[in-house]
């Protein structure tokens, strides 16, 4: 393997504006073809201590900018993602299998996007102050970035994620060590590459016009969450950790800085529901309730995968739905014309599998995808980490599949008859992250939204976003909400000052 291995690509780690080999490594698969294609940095402790230095030494002079200077520099990293999109998207869709269709449209300008959006809203947040007269007092709140924050994001939107923490952390004047999930490191290291670049021509001599991000701002350090992602969420010098990934990876982060009083924004798993009602348009739902279900293979949070819908339709919906998820192509993720790319890994299509075992073994029935309908492969993607998206009707309400993420093209449909009845039962997971209800009447739509335990519920369409309003989930999907006001919260120290005049 050593000679082969010299066409591998092989990442570094990006600490205080330098590229630092590292003295192990990781393999990294393409999905598509179940080939190493990628050395990943095997950081530790040592890496981790390195990067939160650098951070604390850039973060005097980076916190001490104006939100002004930060914005256009947020804003010029942004350009330069954009002028090399095609790059990332390719990249992206190497790397974690997605189609690059998703990645080309929905992954990279989202990144892009991410850095324009917080170069704004750091512009405009305003702090409070109250008078109060009869003492003779003002009183007023000062808002100052909080220190080194501690990024670790996942591996199924890989860029759109990281730069999701990043941009909101840096521009409100943090400085950052980030961790992206050591599965889909490459994007992240494409973006150091440009922050490298944009650093050299760092003058501040120039003080309206900084051309690049200081080095020490943005510390990118690559691994696994047991070794570098427990040294950043352990160091005492990191007082903030943003995570999105499992809840059990959550649970372990709560524990282990617990001892540190650190501050937590934690993002993490749905099962979320649809629910559809007799008088839905299914000419909209149908085409919206696919993509739902099985977009970027089905490995989003907010994906659906419990469908209820109400017997009126149900057989009618169905029928439609099944015809349409066979029309959907599984297949080599670079190819346009395929609207499902490869899970992305080995260990993760396996567990997906598995649930589909399960739900057929408790006597459910599999109307399409996986054991059911065959799936035929280009010659180059036969070893890869492909499945057919997969429909499961006649699933009970306790059964594993329709209680426990399963985060892959897998989707659960079943019947309903009353609004209370499907309220409750939606209800019934531990989960909160997103829903999606479809019906014309505005009174329900009201009504069952207000009711549904989710921090997003999504009415005759889904994945609308406005970034300036909360992102996050109640019960096991997640502590704290990510947008324009809610990150500047949580990436800030808020201080009151009294002043008796």
């Amino acid at each position: 393997t050593m000679a082969h291995s010299k066409a591998l690509l092989v990442l570094e780690n990006f600490i205080g504006g330098k590229f630092v080999p590292c003295s192990s490594y990781i393999d990294s698969y393409n999905p598509s073809t179940g080939d190493v294609y990628c050395r990943v940095p095997d950081s530790g402790k040592e890496e981790v201590d390195l990067a939160v230095e650098a951070a604390k030494a850039a973060f005097p002079v980076w916190s001490s900018k104006s939100p002004l200077e930060r914005s256009q520099i947020l804003n010029k990293l942004a350009d330069l993602i954009e002028h090399d999109l095609e790059d990332f998207a390719q990249a992206e869709s190497k790397d974690q299998g997605k189609t690059i269709t998703f990645a080309r449209t929905i992954d990279i300008p989202r990144a892009v996007y991410n850095f324009r959006f917080f170069a704004s809203s750091v512009l405009h947040h305003t702090t409070e102050c109250s008078e109060m007269t009869a003492v003779g007092c003002v009183h007023y709140t000062l808002r100052t970035p909080v220190g080194v924050a501690g990024l670790i994001s996942p591996w199924n939107l890989p860029l759109y994620l990281l730069t999701w923490k990043i941009a909101p952390a840096i521009a409100c004047g943090n400085t950052v060590v980030a961790k992206p999930s050591e599965m889909t490191s490459v994007t992240a290291w494409m973006m150091c590459k440009l922050l490298e670049k944009a650093g050299k021509g760092c003058d501040d001599s120039l003080p309206f016009f900084p051309s690049g991000v200081p080095p020490g701002v943005v510390n990118v350090v690559f691994g696994m969450g047991s070794k570098a992602g427990e040294a950043l969420v352990c160091h005492p010098d990191v007082p903030l950790i943003s995570f999105t990934g499992s809840t059990l990876t959550a649970q372990r982060i709560t524990e282990k800085s617990a001892p540190h009083c650190k501050r937590l924004s934690l993002e993490l798993g749905g099962k979320n529901p649809a629910i559809i009602f007799n008088d839905a348009d299914l000419s909209q739902c149908i085409p919206t309730t696919l993509r739902s279900s099985f977009a970027n293979q089905g490995e989003i949070c907010l994906c659906t995968s419990r469908i209820f819908v109400q017997r009126g339709i149900y057989n009618e919906f169905v029928k439609r739905f099944v015809a349409e998820v066979k029309k959907w192509k599984v297949g080599n993720p670079s190819d346009p014309t395929v609207s499902v790319g490869a899970l992305i890994s080995k260990e993760h299509l396996e567990k997906v599998r598995n649930y589909v075992k399960k739900a057929q073994a408790e006597g459910a029935r599999v109307l399409c995808g996986e054991g059911v309908d065959s799936l035929v492969l280009p010659a180059d993607n036969q070893n890869g980490y492909f499945m057919l998206p997969t429909v499961i009707a006649e699933v009970k309400d306790e059964s594993k599949c329709m209680q426990e993420e399963i985060f892959g093209p897998v989707t659960c449909v079943v019947a309903f008859d009353t609004e209370d009845e499907v309220i409750e039962r939606a209800n019934r997971v531990k989960y909160g992250l997103a829903a999606t209800v479809w019906s014309s009447n505005v009174g329900c739509v009201h009504r069952v939204a207000r009711r549904l335990q989710s921090g997003l519920v999504w009415t005759n369409c889904w994945l609308i976003r406005d970034l300036n309003l909360p992102f996050g989930g109640m019960k096991a999907s997640g502590i704290g909400r990510e947008g324009a006001k809610d990150s500047y919260e949580f990436f800030t120290e808020v201080k009151t000052i009294t002043i008796k005049h």
